[in-house]
């Protein structure tokens, strides 16, 4: 966060200001969003649930099905499913197709 403040000219603080105006998140948040997203891809591809966690930058698998529980309400197992059997998955949980 640092490193980016500098890069753009600014404190943190006011970086950590203009990603809550700009973003409505912080920056910790963006950043899990991104992971989240890149972990629903590599999931959707087939890869195993901890080695999606892994690769996205997640604690372990655990740390990754608690984060996608809270966000998405489903688990990363039942995302998986769901889309290994052609269900349409949104966001906020299955719908049927």
């Amino acid at each position: 966060m640092a490193e980016l403040a500098e890069v753009a000219g600014c404190t943190r603080y006011a970086l950590h200001r203009a990603f809550l105006v700009n973003l409505g998140l912080a920056p910790s948040a963006y950043q899990r969003q991104l992971r989240l997203r890149a972990a629903r891809r590599l999931l959707a591809s087939g890869s195993e649930i901890a080695e999606a966690a892994s690769a996205v930058g997640f604690a372990d698998q655990a740390h990754l099905t608690r984060w996608f529980r809270r966000c998405y309400g489903i688990t990363p197992a039942v995302y998986q499913r769901a889309h290994a059997c052609g269900a349409r998955v949104s966001l906020s949980g299955l719908t049927t197709s």
